[in-house]
């Protein structure tokens, strides 16, 4: 099937799926899960061809590690469905309904956008969390994932699409599209697709915005940033610091750049050290860190750098202003900590640093749809419309009005012969 056809059927299906009950939607969820369950194997194996191949290719390690699909993320993926299955269907919910005039009511409610293309990385995980949240959400799905991950996507997608259409999802609702000549394709099909969520570097999604008038959604960078206030708990900064760096590196709510109160570095970075180099990650200091500890020099490319690996910089600043002007100039706006038990300071920086989620004293590792209760992701957004921050089930809706009338006309409003109430009733 060619690109323009599975962007047609998926347009076809977006209109059959939106008004399927919750019911049915679980059901073939419910499908997914088993049939992912029952394929454990076979999973596997082709998760194997693809890791070998991108050995024999030399692909980076931070990929290779993404890459990976055995036995326990086939677990946690089934066990995302299960949450998935478990949340209230969104589609249809009022938002808001109004009492124009008697007999004359107007409501709002959520629905699915339709069609959305997204283009993922190489991690398999990412099909069945973007595929499960689609079909949940009412809206039909093209998927492009990593060339590496091929095989291992190929045959998820088989099973999802078997399962779904054998539970009475209608064909279409999901295609997969393999070679890079199909991005160029999805770009151009304003038509059919009604969103683009893409995933991956900086300059890929720059190219997919510049290069489309299809609606974007999603995230560049995941420069992530944690300050230790000079009141913090030290113990708990430790805690906190190693596990949003070396909980999995590479990841994009992974730490990147520690930020530390002058006041409170010589009790606490010694520490830090001790704690990270027992995990194997690296330092990179400012020269006011590297008079405390010993560590590679940090540059002003660092500030802009997400490693996706061991490796952390480190600055030192003078107070909590320092701290939230630096992460607003270098980071980029995905997920920003602070660790304090200073009221003042807390409020400030949740008030002032720009980003989609802004946390205290908790690692930047919660960012994420799953733990936030949303049913996995889609992606993560760090722009400012439609949706932000993790992007679950609410992400993928928009709304639509429905009037009820009793054979109204606009003349007698416009006459003055009847009169607008516009009484709230929700």
């Amino acid at each position: 099937m060619s690109m323009i056809e599975a962007a047609k059927k998926a347009r076809e299906a977006s209109i059959q799926l939106a008004a399927m009950s919750a019911e049915s939607k679980n059901q073939a969820l419910e499908a997914i899960k088993e049939a992912l369950a029952a394929n454990v194997e076979a999973i596997k194996a082709a998760n194997v061809i693809d890791v070998e191949n991108s050995k024999k290719e030399q692909v980076a390690e931070p990929i290779l590690k993404r890459l990976k699909f055995e036995e326990e993320k086939v677990q946690d993926v089934c066990a995302g469905i299960k949450s998935l299955v478990g949340l209230e269907d969104p589609v249809g919910k009022v938002q808001l309904q109004t009492e124009l005039d008697d007999e004359l009511t107007l409501t709002r409610i959520a629905w699915p956008i339709g069609v959305i293309g997204v283009i993922f990385e190489s991690r398999p995980d990412a099909l069945v969390q973007i595929s499960t949240l689609c079909l949940k959400s009412g809206n039909a799905v093209l998927l492009k994932g990593g060339s590496e991950a091929k095989e291992t996507n190929r045959i998820l997608f088989n099973i999802i699409n078997e399962a779904s259409i054998k539970a009475g999802m209608p064909e279409g609702w999901i295609a997969l599209m393999e070679s890079r000549e199909d991005v160029n394709s999805i770009l151009a099909m304003d038509e059919y697709i009604d969103l683009l969520v893409p995933r991956g570097s900086n300059a890929f999604v720059q190219y997919i915005m510049k290069n489309t008038n299809i609606p974007v959604i999603g995230h560049a960078d995941g420069i992530c940033h944690t300050f230790v206030d000079e009141s913090a708990n030290i113990e708990m900064a430790i805690d906190l610091v190693v596990d949003s760096k070396t909980q999995y590196v590479v990841v994009c709510n992974a730490l990147e750049t520690l930020l530390v109160h002058e006041n409170i570095a010589k009790a606490f970075l010694p520490k830090l050290k001790q704690a990270l180099s027992e995990k194997g990650a690296v330092i990179k200091g400012c020269e006011k860190t590297r008079k405390i500890i010993e560590c590679e020099v940090a540059t002003e490319e660092d500030w802009k750098t997400e490693y996706l690996d061991y490796i952390l910089s480190i600055k030192i600043v003078s107070d909590v202003e320092e701290a939230i002007a630096h992460i607003n100039k270098y980071g980029s706006g995905h997920t920003d900590s602070i660790i304090t038990e200073n009221n003042v300071n807390t409020k400030i920086f949740m008030n002032l640093v720009d980003s989609a989620n802004v946390f205290h004293n908790a690692s930047t590792r919660f960012s994420d749809g799953f733990r936030y209760g949303f049913g996995a992701e889609v992606g993560v957004s760090t722009s400012k419309i439609h949706a932000r921050g993790p992007v679950g089930l609410e992400g993928l809706l928009i709304y639509k009005y429905q009037l009820e009338g009793k054979g109204q006309i606009v003349a007698d409003y416009a006459s003055g012969k009847k009169c607008f109430k516009h009484r709230r009733i929700i």
